[in-house]
């Protein structure tokens, strides 16, 4: 068994995944009495939370701007203990667009991805976003929970719907998603079974998270994802992190997702050093 689990907990804005976490959280353990108590006495501008419950969102903002304006904007990490004895640290990733380079710096370390899906508002361009960067930095493994379910009735055929979509995104990566019908605002299915998804016969969160193992990684090959383009008059590279396996001059490389291909035909260090190899 992996002794550390790191998660990325990522998906659109408002797709619930602070309060996904901050739930998680609370029912491990893994929340102090002091925390549960603030969580309790205060509100955020336009909370739905009832006076007296906790708003478990609370629990994974850290920063005053957030606690502010309701949002995620840097990258939480929360620590937790399994029922089976495994510490998993858990990055909450912000889910708005221009916060995409925080969600990329937690996917870089991260051994499974949980993707928020809102149940009401479907699969979004920022969801595939998502799942796109998790593929790129060679995270192997993807628990997809499709939140709010309570807000359309537990409607089954809305679960269906959204589980073959994220699973055929998924696909499309390289990539093999389990999903989970949840409500993070009532804790449904988050850490015990919930008596509203009958039909639903598969793990809990928690449960998927225990059962964890690492499988084959994604991609033993070379990628490169690219942090920043350097011009110059006679010169354009592209900066990054060599990830996944060496490279060198010469070797034939393509772009993730869209099948243009070119050749390298020069590699540099710090400082402009010119190099034969550049390894992870």
């Amino acid at each position: 068994m992996v002794a550390v689990l790191r998660v990325v907990a990522c998906g659109s804005v408002d797709d619930g995944k602070s309060t996904l976490i901050g739930r998680l959280l609370a029912n491990t353990g893994g929340a102090t009495d002091d925390q549960l108590d603030y969580a309790r006495k205060t509100r955020r501008g336009g909370s739905t939370v009832a006076a007296g419950a906790v708003d478990y969102s609370l629990l994974t903002d850290g920063l005053e701007a957030e606690h502010e304006q309701g949002i995620t904007i840097d990258v939480a990490h929360l620590f937790m203990d399994l029922p089976s004895g495994r510490r998993v640290i858990v990055a909450d990733a912000p889910g708005h667009e221009q916060y995409t380079r925080n969600m990329a710096v937690a996917a870089s370390n991260a051994d499974v991805a949980v993707l928020l899906v809102d149940a009401t508002k479907g699969v979004r361009e920022q969801t595939r976003r998502h799942l796109a960067i998790c593929a790129l930095m060679g995270v192997p493994s993807v628990i997809a929970v499709v939140n709010k379910l309570d807000a359309v009735g537990w409607d089954r055929s809305t679960y269906d719907d959204l589980a073959g979509e994220v699973r055929s995104a998924a696909d499309g990566f390289g990539m093999r998603a389990d999903v989970i019908p949840a409500s993070a605002l009532d804790g449904d299915n988050v850490v015990e079974p919930s008596a509203n998804l009958p039909w639903f016969d598969g793990p809990t969160l928690l449960g998927a998270l225990t059962a964890w193992e690492p499988g084959p990684a994604l991609n033993e090959g070379y990628r490169l994802p690219v942090q920043y383009v350097i011009r110059a008059d006679d010169f354009r590279g592209f900066a990054g992190t060599v990830v996944g396996g060496p490279v060198a001059a010469g070797d034939a490389v393509g772009v993730a997702g869209g099948g243009r291909t070119s050749t390298i035909a020069r590699l540099l260090g710090p400082g402009g050093v010119d190099l034969d190899r550049a390894a992870p």
